[in-house]
């Protein structure tokens, strides 16, 4: 008999997806893919000088369990560079992407039954990860008319004696909006009040448009930096996806616990990846900036595409490379005779008969909703949101 507790566990919808579509692809077919979350881009190339080097130079050895000095260093420096966040090295933990990050965050804060409260829409892995490490994911309710936010009053209304943390990812996967500085003061305070950890999921923190901006509550005051654990990675931000490099920041008992969980789990981050996320960080910044420039193009041109499409409506996003498009006005109709009666409905008819492929909302708690992304080629975007209109247009 397997594990009951790894039963239960859900597999990752965009990785599903995605697959799907280079199976597809594979197969010779012509498929536009709008479910993956990652750049498109390649490494900067000085990134990848900097790994050429580390494996010449023997840099392939076992590293300390939390990340080399080196690397740590780089990442106390962004903090303050950019955050104006003080931190020490050993405060610091460099694990094998974000998602590792936040695994290492759950084993080291939950005992069995724990609530760690989550807004919806939210990540598919959060209340997954969750559920891994014996809490209990409490999904808070937001509206769209406020653009997908938490609130103080949905807070009070899900905070019980049992509650540990609350999950915050700003700007939101999937959603695309950021919390103001004013909204996260007041979610700041209230998490202080109660002594609740805040896990704050900044890994697009790059990834911003217009003259909207990212600001971390560790920055509000000495017991907002205490609670809070700063999640990010150089996955999205230098087109690192697969280099797996994330780290976290967080008070020191934290941080020397989640290190000798991973000495267990996985000995130490990859060596020659760690000296790429150090070129990374330390290196030259216009290649972000590039990027998010490129981005923002095809962010602008799928906003006004999309909102024109009958039946389809979405909100502009504000950061990342995600669209969150709502289909709740397509379901019940019929294309071909078969029935919409879900976004899964409605991603399966697309997948099937137009060879797009996006990621229904169920995954991320709001089943009326797709997530399409925007890390991908101008060509793609232009006629797979062709496919995507014609679809629509053939629905009964």
């Amino acid at each position: 008999m397997l594990s009951k507790k790894a039963l239960s566990i859900n597999p990752s919808p965009t990785m599903a997806i995605d697959s799907k579509a280079k199976e597809m692809k594979s197969q010779g077919l012509d498929v536009i893919g709008f479910g993956a979350g990652e750049p498109d881009f390649d490494t900067p190339e000085h990134i990848r000088e900097a790994a050429f080097k580390a494996i010449n130079e023997g840099h392939t050895r076992y590293t300390p369990a939390a990340g080399t000095l080196e690397l740590k260093e780089a990442v106390a420096a962004k903090l303050k560079r950019e955050n104006r966040l003080s931190y020490e090295t050993n405060q610091i933990v460099i694990s094998n992407g974000a998602k590792h990050s936040l695994s290492n965050i759950f084993t080291a804060l939950l005992n069995p039954g724990d609530e760690v409260m989550i807004p919806v829409p939210y990540w598919v892995t959060y209340p997954e990860l969750v559920s891994l490490n014996d809490g209990v994911p409490v999904v808070l309710e937001t509206a769209e008319d406020n653009s997908f936010k938490v609130t103080i009053e949905e807070l009070e209304k899900n905070t019980s004696s049992k509650a540990k943390a609350l999950v915050l990812n700003s700007p939101c996967n999937p959603t695309g909006q950021i919390y103001s500085e004013e909204e996260l003061h007041r979610i700041a305070d209230f998490c202080s009040k109660h002594n609740i950890y805040i896990i704050s999921d900044e890994i697009y923190e790059h990834l911003i448009y217009g003259d909207h901006r990212q600001t971390s509550t560790a920055s509000f005051s000495e017991k907002a930096k205490e609670i809070t654990i700063i999640v990010n990675g150089v996955s999205k931000s230098y087109a690192m996806t697969g280099w797996r490099i994330g780290y976290t920041a967080s008070a020191p008992n934290i941080a020397k616990v989640m290190s000798s969980i991973q000495s267990h789990t996985a000995s130490n981050p990859n060596a020659v990846a760690q000296k790429a996320a150090v070129a990374a960080l330390n290196g030259p910044q216009e290649c972000v900036e590039e990027m998010r420039i490129a981005f923002d193009k095809r962010r602008k041109y799928m906003y006004d595409q999309v909102i024109a499409i009958p039946h389809l409506h979405a909100l502009e996003p504000q950061g990342t490379f995600y669209m969150f498009v709502s289909v709740k006005e397509t379901i019940g109709k019929t294309f071909n005779g078969r029935s919409v009666s879900s976004s899964d409905d409605f991603a399966s008819l697309l997948l099937e008969n137009q060879k797009v492929a996006v990621v229904p909302g169920t995954g991320f708690g709001a089943p009326n909703f797709v997530r399409l992304s925007f890390a991908t080629s101008m060509d793609n975007i232009v006629e797979g949101l062709k496919r995507i209109g014609s679809f629509v247009g053939d629905l009964k």
